[in-house]
């Protein structure tokens, strides 16, 4: 019933998978991020301009060129969960997630019973419109190929990682360095020495957890993410754009 989430196929083999996060309506961009070479892109309702009827039309972009369209939603309220998911995206990057009860309630908003919560109607895209067979079919497809991600980002869920990592139904479990440093009162540089040593001691712990750790990376960056190893990496298409902006003018003017 549901297709393939290929992206968390490649996640759970241990594989890495490389994404760009997108701010703004564009399905032209999603089309080139795939014919590009990358897994994934992540549509970002919390920062960004992109609303409900963008997500629809850049998930059937994401869809068409082959890779996996995951949202981050406005909050972690589930309302706001289910209204992405609905639209036909993948998985969500759940942002901010302070405590187990807060995870907890993230993976029920992504699920249908009676693994979660998640408002069932027949008639949205993610089920083909209620054209593409039984409803309990894709209730089940539905929650096995949905992904879910956890921000940690906030200096005051660190003392609950432990018992965040213990939720169920979360694939992978991200962590989000400038929200991360502005909570630590190093607003912008998570190479400060505390923001440095919580990031490092938060990717231990997911990964003797046995789960999968996520982290946005530049070019620069993308070695020691990796080192660390994280399988959820993404960028922003703005520093893409950048970096390719700066290589061509410094050859057309050199």
């Amino acid at each position: 019933m549901v297709m393939r989430n290929l992206m968390k196929e490649k996640i759970a083999r241990g594989e890495p998978a490389f994404g760009v996060s997108i701010m703004f309506p564009s399905p032209q961009i999603v089309e080139m991020v795939g014919h590009a070479g990358f897994d994934w892109v992540l549509l970002d309702c919390e920062h960004g301009s992109i609303g409900p009827a963008d997500i629809e039309l850049m998930s059937m972009a994401a869809d068409a060129v082959g890779i996996t369209a995951i949202a981050r939603p406005k909050s972690n309220s589930s309302s706001d969960i289910q209204a992405v998911m609905d639209r036909g995206v993948k998985g969500v990057q759940v942002p901010h997630i302070r405590s187990k009860a807060e995870a907890e309630r993230a993976v029920a908003s992504v699920k249908f019973g009676p693994e979660g919560a998640r408002g069932l109607a027949a008639g949205t895209r993610p089920d083909r419109w209620g054209l593409g067979g039984k409803m309990a079919d894709f209730v089940e497809s539905a929650n096995a190929q949905s992904l879910v991600c956890l921000q940690i980002e906030d200096a005051d869920a660190l003392p609950h990682v432990d018992d965040i990592l213990t939720v169920p139904g979360v694939d992978v479990f991200f962590i989000g360095p400038s929200d991360l440093s502005q909570s630590m009162r190093h607003p912008g540089n998570p190479k400060a020495a505390p923001v440095a040593a919580a990031i490092s001691e938060t990717l231990a712990k997911i990964r003797a957890a046995g789960k999968a750790p996520g982290m946005p990376a530049t070019t620069d960056a993308l070695g020691a993410v990796r080192g660390a190893g994280c399988l959820y990496i993404y960028t922003h298409l703005p520093k893409l754009l950048g970096a390719g902006t700066k290589d061509y003018l410094a050859k057309a003017h050199g």
